[in-house]
């Protein structure tokens, strides 16, 4: 069977550019973007108090003192042991979390989010310089667009690989604003250094010794995504990011100062509004993790909606195994109450899986399922 044609949105200019559609026609929402009734989010407005999720879900969202578990990291300190619990917790019932005092440098932060504004900022033709090729991850435009009858997420992307150094395509990082290259360096190794250490944690408050994920995900694969989703005139037609879980084992968001509220998580089969606290960092789990704990922890499906008057500004970064790495259900969790869900794959095979399919839900996953016989008559 022939190969589907994977077509990348930039072949037809500017027009599936949405930051260039926000300047040249800010009323238009071209057909592209308009999802099918089933698939539009359902936007609050403080009129429709029916809608709302109410900020009382919101408090619920675990936070996570990142210096209780870095500075009382002795295993009999009540304080760290209070807070792995608090992690476990999140892990297990959410999926997601907000990290506060994390390390990273704020004026870092407060640079790497004024250069991803500025490089949005510049003139299209600069941006294309950087085009993100047919199923590719890396580079300008927008990912995971196979054909030309898909609907198209309403936002603009850059997308780089961080690590291994051969993954990278150096032709692909920009070179204005002429500090960005260099910043998403040093960002990068801040992150890696929180992915690292958060994975220790999370070993630890499953019983597992702190470097068992170390060994088992070999040198880790890290990316960077920042996502700008320009202001909308029709919110409620389009979708920012389609739903969708990451095949990382962690991903790390920063999301810009001043930037309305814009992901969401699927929390008891409510889309659940996330308020990110001021320099807080949000952290998901991704199928990785699911995988390898059978289970226990599940990555969380999310989604961003756009706002009607303001633009938002994302910094994601994926956290994951090395691609030479085999997965599979640990035996710690596998037992005659809890069967193995999942059967062992080539991570890098995953990832393959995972980019080069549309982001639907937990469907890349069902790529590790074991497939249960159902009796059909």
């Amino acid at each position: 069977m022939a190969p589907v044609p994977i077509i990348s949105s930039l072949k037809v200019g500017h027009i599936d550019d949405v930051i260039e559609l926000r300047k040249t026609k800010p009323g238009t929402i071209p057909q592209r973007f308009v999802r099918d009734i089933t698939e539009r989010p359902t936007i609050t407005t403080p009129n429709n108090k029916s809608l709302i999720i109410t900020n009382h879900h919101h408090h619920h969202m675990p936070i996570i003192d990142f210096s209780k578990l870095s500075k009382h990291n002795t295993h009999d300190d009540e304080i760290f042991l209070h807070e792995l619990l608090n992690l476990a917790t999140a892990c297990e019932n959410w999926g997601f979390f907000q990290v506060v005092n994390h390390d990273i440098d704020l004026n870092l932060m407060e640079r790497i989010e004024k250069m991803s504004n500025e490089f949005f900022m510049l003139p299209l033709e600069e941006k294309q310089k950087y085009p993100m090729l047919p199923g590719t991850v890396q580079g300008y435009g927008q990912a995971f667009v196979f054909s030309e009858e898909q609907k198209l997420d309403w936002c603009n992307m850059l997308a780089l690989a961080i690590q291994p150094q051969h993954a990278r395509n150096p032709n692909l990082w920009p070179k204005k604003p002429e500090k960005l290259s260099e910043t998403l360096e040093e960002y990068s190794r801040e992150v890696r250094k929180l992915c690292e250490n958060l994975l220790k944690y999370i070993g630890l408050g499953l019983g597992l010794k702190e470097d068992e994920f170390k060994k088992m995900f070999g040198e880790a694969v890290q990316a960077i995504r920042v996502n700008y989703y320009p202001a909308c005139s029709r919110p409620d037609l389009v979708m920012g990011l389609s739903p969708h879980s990451d095949g990382s084992a962690l991903t790390v968001l920063q999301q810009a100062k001043g930037s309305p509220v814009g992901l969401q998580i699927l929390k008891d089969g409510l889309w659940m509004p996330v308020h990110t606290l001021p320099n807080a960092l949000v952290i998901n789990i991704g199928d990785t993790i699911e995988v390898v704990t059978n289970g226990k922890y599940k990555s969380a499906e999310h989604r961003a909606v756009a706002n009607e008057n303001k633009d938002r500004l994302s910094i994601v970064t994926f956290y994951a195994p090395s691609y030479e790495v085999e997965l599979g259900p640990m035996p710690e969790f596998i037992d005659e109450n809890h069967p193995c869900k999942f059967r062992r794959y080539n991570h890098g095979d995953y990832s393959k899986h995972y980019i080069t399919n549309r982001l639907q839900g937990k469907k890349a996953l069902e790529f590790a399922k074991i497939q249960t016989k159902n009796a059909s008559f």
